[in-house]
C-alpha cells in the first residue's frame, strides 16, 4: 500500500498527468493482466460472445474514466451481473450453442435492454439519485451478493470440468456429484489445475510472487498444456473404458478482426414484459453494485478522496449505453480490479484508461493468442470469483453481526436461489421489516422519519430522531446530517427511538469518520438504555418496552 501524503493529493487532470503517468501505466498494465481473462470468462458465462467483455472494459477505461471523478475505480464487466445477463438472454431464447441464429438474436435483444438500462442510469446520475444505493439494508445486499456467488459457482463448476450445465441454480447444486462423474478427463485436468492455482494464491503471502496475478498464471500454465493435449483439435479419445470428445468448442473464439464483432442492438425486446423486467434489473442491481464498489474503494483510497456517486453513476450509464450499442456487456465500478489497482500503486483515473488502452491493443494485434485459451480455465477463474462472493467467512461475519441479521441474510440467499434477484432481495427486505415490527418499531416510522433539528447559538446542533432509525428512513437522516456537515459539532440524539437497526448503526459509524475528516464532530447519544442485538459493535439497538 502506498503511503499517505495528504499535502500532495494526485488528481486525474491533464496538468497532473506528467507527475503520475509512470505509476498509473504500471498499475494499468497489471490490472490489464487480471482483466483480460476475467472479461472473456464473464462474457461467456453471460451467454454473450467472448469479446463482449473486452469491448466493455475498453469503453469503461477510455470513455467512462472522464465522466467520473473516482480516481481509483476500474470500470468493466463484473461477475455480479452474470446472473442477470444470462437470465436475460435465456428468456429471449438463448440455446447455449444448439442454435447459433437464436443465440445471436437473444444477444441482440439483450443489447437493446442494456442500452435503455444505461440511459436510465444516466438519468439517475443527472437527477442526483446516487444516494438510492443507501436505501437497501446491509444484510439483504450481502445476501444478494452471496447468492450471486453461489449461482456463479454452480454454473461454472461444470464448465471447468468440460460438462454442459443444465438447470436452475438449486438443480445445478444437486447435480455436482453427477458433473464430477461425467467429467471430460483432459478438459477437467485443465479446470482442476486452474482451480488449484487460483485457490493457492489465498495462502501466498510473499508480495513478490503475487506481482503476476493468479488469472495470468493460470493462462501461462493452461494455454501451453491445452496445446500439448490438442484440446482444440476435433478428436475422440478413450479413458477408463469411456469415449470423450475434444474440439474447438472447448477454447475461446474471438474474430481475427475485432471490428467484425461489433453488433448493434435489437430494441424489439422492449415491447415485452421480459425486456422491461431486465431493464429494471440491469439498472437497479448494476447501480447498487457499482455504488457499493465505489464506496468500498473510497474507504481504502490512500489519499482519502471521495467519489461523487452521482457522477460515477452518470459515468457508468454513459459507458453502459455506448457498450451495449456496439455489442458489450453491462459495466460497473468493479471491486476486485479496483482493489488490485490500489495495491499496484495507481494514483489517478488514468490507470483505468491505460488498462482499457492495453486491452484494445492486445485484442487488435494478437487475437490469435486469445483463441488458445481453454474455457475450462476461465470457468475455474469464475468459480473462484463466486467463492470470493460467497465465502464461508461471509456467513460467519453475518452471524456475528446478529442472529436477526443472519436470518435476513439467509432469507435473501434462499430467495434469490429459489426465484430471481429482484424477488430475492424483496424477500430479504420483507423479512427485515417483519423483524423491525417485532422489535417494536411503530409501523408509520418504517416509511416516514421523525427528525427534529434544534439550533442554538454557541451550542452544538442537536438532531433528534423519534420512533425508529432504520434502513428505509436512512436517506432522510443522511441528508439531514450532511446538510450540517459544516457545523463544528453535531449531536445525534437517539434516546426517543425504540429501534436503531444494523444498517443505520453501520452507516452512522461511517459518517462519524467523514465528519472527523472534515475537522468536524458527529456525536451519537441516547443509546444508553438500548440493548444491543448482538456483541458486534455495529449491531442494532433495541429499547425494552416498559
Amino acid at each position: 500500500m502506498i503511503s499517505r501524503d495528504l499535502t500532495n493529493i494526485p488528481i486525474g487532470t491533464i496538468s497532473d498527468f506528467p507527475k503520475n503517468w509512470k505509476a498509473d501505466i504500471l498499475s494499468g498494465f497489471l490490472v490489464f493482466l487480471i482483466a483480460l481473462p476475467l472479461c472473456l470468462g464473464i462474457s461467456l458465462a453471460c451467454g454473450y460472445p467472448a469479446i463482449s467483455g473486452i469491448f466493455t472494459a475498453i469503453i469503461g477505461g477510455m470513455l467512462a474514466t472522464f465522466f467520473s471523478n473516482s480516481e481509483l475505480t476500474i470500470k468493466g464487466p463484473a461477475a455480479g451481473l452474470i446472473v442477470i445477463a444470462i437470465g436475460c438472454v435465456t428468456e429471449f431464447g438463448f440455446t447455449g450453442g444448439e442454435d447459433p441464429a437464436l443465440d445471436f438474436q437473444a444477444y441482440r435483444l439483450a443489447l437493446g435492454v442494456g442500452v435503455v438500462a444505461g440511459i436510465i442510469q444516466i438519468f439517475l446520475g443527472l437527477v442526483r439519485a446516487g444516494i438510492l444505493g443507501e436505501f437497501f439494508p446491509h444484510s439483504a445486499v450481502h445476501g444478494l451478493l452471496t447468492a450471486i456467488g453461489i449461482i456463479i459457482m454452480a454454473k461454472q463448476f461444470p464448465i471447468a470440468l468440460g460438462v454442459r450445465p443444465d438447470g436452475k441454480p438449486l438443480e445445478l447444486i444437486a447435480k455436482i456429484p453427477q458433473f464430477v462423474m461425467e467429467m471430460n478427463p483432459l478438459v477437467g485436468l485443465i479446470g482442476i489445475l486452474s482451480l488449484l492455482i487460483m485457490f493457492s494464491y489465498l495462502f501466498i503471502k510473499n508480495p513478490k510472487i503475487k506481482v503476476i496475478p493468479a488469472p495470468m498464471v493460470v493462462l501461462l500454465v493452461t494455454v501451453p498444456l491445452a496445446m500439448y493435449l490438442n484440446i482444440g483439435q476435433d478428436q475422440t479419445y478413450s479413458f477408463n473404458g469411456q469415449d470423450y470428445s475434444l474440439g474447438k468448442r472447448f477454447l475461446v473464439a474471438v474474430p481475427n478482426n475485432m471490428f467484425h464483432a461489433i453488433t448493434f442492438p435489437d430494441f424489439s425486446g422492449l415491447l415485452t414484459m421480459t425486456g422491461w423486467k431486465y431493464v429494471v434489473m440491469f439498472s437497479l442491481i448494476g447501480s447498487i453494485e457499482s455504488l457499493l464498489s465505489a464506496k468500498a474503494i473510497d474507504a481504502i483510497d490512500p489519499w482519502r478522496r471521495k467519489t461523487n456517486h452521482d457522477r460515477d453513476m452518470l459515468a457508468v450509464g454513459v459507458g453502459n449505453t455506448v457498450a451495449a450499442f456496439v455489442g458489450g456487456l453491462p459495466m460497473i465500478s468493479e471491486i476486485v480490479r479496483s482493489k488490485a489497482n490500489i495495491d499496484n500503486g495507481a494514483r489517478t483515473r488514468f490507470a483505468n484508461m491505460f488498462h482499457g488502452m492495453l486491452l484494445l491493443l492486445f485484442v487488435a494485434l494478437v487475437p490469435g493468442m486469445i483463441n488458445q485459451i481453454p474455457l475450462a480455465a476461465l470457468g475455474a477463474m469464475l468459480v473462484f470469483t463466486g467463492y470470493r462472493l460467497a465465502s464461508p467467512q461471509e456467513f460467519i461475519h453475518m452471524y456475528h453481526v446478529g442472529k436477526e441479521q443472519f436470518i435476513i441474510f439467509v432469507s435473501t440467499v434462499i430467495g434469490v436461489l429459489a426465484t430471481d434477484l429482484l424477488m430475492g432481495i424483496a424477500i430479504g427486505i420483507c423479512v427485515n421489516i417483519v423483524l423491525h415490527l417485532k422489535n417494536g418499531a411503530p409501523l408509520p416510522s418504517l416509511f416516514k422519519p421523525q427528525i427534529q433539528v434544534d439550533r442554538e447559538k454557541g451550542r452544538a446542533v442537536i438532531v433528534k430522531v423519534k420512533d425508529s432509525a432504520i434502513f428505509s428512513t436512512w436517506i432522510a437522516l443522511k441528508k439531514t446530517l450532511e446538510s450540517l456537515a459544516s457545523e463544528p459539532h453535531v449531536v445525534l440524539d437517539l434516546s426517543d427511538t425504540f429501534l436503531v437497526d444494523h444498517t443505520t448503526m453501520s452507516k452512522l459509524h461511517e459518517m462519524e469518520k467523514e465528519f472527523q475528516e472534515r475537522q468536524s464532530r458527529l456525536e451519537i447519544v441516547g443509546l444508553d438504555h438500548h440493548q444491543p442485538l448482538s456483541k458486534h459493535p455495529e449491531a442494532g439497538r433495541k429499547k425494552p418496552r416498559k
